[in-house]
């Protein structure tokens, strides 16, 4: 039930927190009608709809690659990925409440780092976490050039430089030129 209302605090879809928690679509529904929907001052809203499943999203600019990328930096730390020389390993049991804890707790951190309207939703953070785990579409590597956490698109020909140091080297070259 904890876990179901901490979930419900980050405005996760129904479907999400069932798959973590295992409870009804009714008990979550009551559980936040109950708890959540008249006992605080903040509004949490309640998402309808599909979660979201489209990789492509956190490759749309280069702001949203480096938060994906940090939520990744924040999985590995917490213990919700693991890399190795064979690629990336999920050591936690995606679904278990250990693992769902971690998770909370790796998007609460990430959460304390940017303001409300600039973050990843929970759901796009679920997503990621579940898109690293299956190497299908989304990896991570180092930088070439900064050598800090990067976002792949593993179905790109992309080069090896995160997308900061490549809009960087934009910046860069085109401001060199037009002083010329």
């Amino acid at each position: 039930m904890e876990i179901a209302l901490r979930l419900i605090g980050h405005e996760a879809r129904t479907l999400t927190i069932r798959e973590w928690t295992g409870l009804s679509d009714d008990r979550i529904r009551k559980l936040y009608r109950t708890y959540v929907a008249n006992h605080r001052g903040v509004q949490i809203l309640r998402h309808r709809g599909k979660s979201p499943r489209q990789p492509a999203y956190f490759f749309r600019n280069s702001d949203r690659s480096f938060q994906a990328a940090q939520l990744a930096s924040l999985y590995v730390m917490f213990g919700l990925l693991k890399i190795s020389s064979l690629g990336i390993d999920t050591p936690c049991q995606p679904g278990s409440l250990n693992a769902c804890l971690l998770l909370c707790q790796a998007y609460e951190t990430y959460a304390d780092l940017h303001a409300p309207a600039e973050r990843l939703s929970f759901e796009h953070a679920w997503f990621l976490l579940i898109a690293l785990a299956r190497r299908r579409e989304i990896g991570i590597s180092g930088c070439g050039t900064c050598g800090g956490v990067k976002l792949r698109d593993l179905l790109s020909r992309r080069g090896a430089v995160c997308s900061n140091c490549e809009a960087g080297t934009l910046e860069l070259h085109f401001g060199v030129e037009s002083l010329q």
